[in-house]
């Protein structure tokens, strides 16, 4: 194999490659805009195809359900886990589920530089850095690898990520008994930030304020849970202003010029009902339209159940949630990446072009205005 793909469209980086391939042949590498992508030693490589047959994109169903999701709306019951997650809590009642049976998590934390990355949970402490959003690729490494190694422990797994990351995971373990235990969750994904744009901010950040960053929240609850207000929470801490320091600019790169996104994004495969995946959450935008006492300024989540497997996520978090089903129409009407994929925008190709020109600070002086 010389690539296993053709196309920068083609590959969404879940590393699902990378993890299958028998002869170590595949190193996950970043191109010019920090994104991470397959590449293959030809002089290791055996021809065995493992790399394409379990690629998500390549794959004709994507390893997504059939089944039409039944849609709920949802909440945890414990007003701190709603102060401490992103929505309404359903990722922490998902993880206490798993870890009440002695089992492990799987979602996305922070190093100590602040990169965004996969890790493992096998406690609360370790699991309570997973519950808030972090706008960035995650770093997989080698998790699919280390999901394997605690399914064949015998130990119930959590899988959390973007719905490529989680077809990625379908398709590195396909049918295998193996997965009889483990349980996959994607989030409704709006698209995939650039992690060097990442790295460039937070020097920019730490350049203008001095210091070094100590704190990062990216959606936080001091202001109420809206819709409104969910691209106006990022904060940050530095060594020099141990106050938190309030900026919308990365949200204007990300959410407003949308020119840092990966470009599989802009064809995703993922936007529609039908999920690689037990159980889909999110936000549930618009709730105080349909059912307005189901409302919360500290979050309210949307869940889709999507199999039988989610059915049973759904009993083990009963006692700990509050939840109602709803209309799929609803979902449809207010997540637009439930019907069609983020559209590339038509400067990007001029904003990466600039970025290499002039630099980042260019950027942060002349184009976000």
């Amino acid at each position: 194999m010389k690539s296993v793909y053709l196309r920068k469209e083609e590959c969404c980086g879940c590393s699902a490659c990378f993890n299958i391939c028998p002869t170590d042949a595949i190193t996950m590498e970043p191109d010019e805009e920090g994104f991470l992508y397959p590449l293959i030693n030809q002089e290791e490589c055996i021809d065995c195809r493992k790399c394409v047959n379990c690629c998500p994109i390549l794959n004709e169903n994507n390893f997504k359900e059939e089944r039409v999701p039944d849609l709920y709306v949802s909440k945890h019951k414990s007003k701190e886990v709603l102060l401490s997650s992103t929505s309404g809590g359903m990722f922490a009642a998902l993880s206490d589920a798993i870890l009440r049976q002695g089992g492990v998590v799987y979602g996305v934390d922070f190093d100590d530089e602040f990169k965004v990355l996969h890790k493992r949970a096998e406690n609360l402490e370790q699991r309570d850095r997973m519950k808030f959003s972090k706008y960035v690729q995650s770093n997989l490494t080698d998790i699919f690898t280390q999901i394997k190694e605690d399914l064949i422990d015998g130990k119930s797994v959590l899988f959390t990520g973007t719905p490529c990351q989680t077809a990625g995971l379908r398709g590195y373990f396909k049918n295998s008994r193996l997965a009889e235990k483990l349980y996959v969750c994607d989030l409704i994904c709006h698209s995939i930030p650039s992690p060097l744009i990442w790295e460039e901010f937070k020097k920019y950040l730490e350049k203008e304020n001095g210091g070094k960053l100590t704190n990062i929240q990216f959606r936080s609850k001091i202001i109420d849970w809206t819709r409104e207000n969910s691209n106006k929470t990022f904060m940050f801490k530095t060594t020099a202003k141990d106050e938190y320091i309030f900026d919308e600019r990365y949200y204007k790169l990300f959410f407003g010029l949308k020119t840092i996104v990966r470009p599989s994004c802009s064809e995703c495969r993922f936007t529609d009902v039908h999920r690689a995946s037990d159980i889909t959450i999110a936000d549930y935008w618009g709730i105080e339209k349909y059912a307005p006492e189901w409302m919360d300024l500290k979050g309210v989540s949307l869940m889709l159940i999507n199999n039988e497997k989610g059915d049973k996520l759904l009993d083990m978090i009963g006692q700990d949630i509050y939840f109602e089903k709803r209309p799929l129409q609803e979902a449809l009407n207010e997540q637009q990446r439930l019907s069609r994929p983020v559209e590339r925008p038509a400067n990007r190709d001029e904003f990466w072009k600039i970025y290499k020109e002039k630099g980042f600070e260019y950027i942060m002086e002349n184009m976000l205005e």
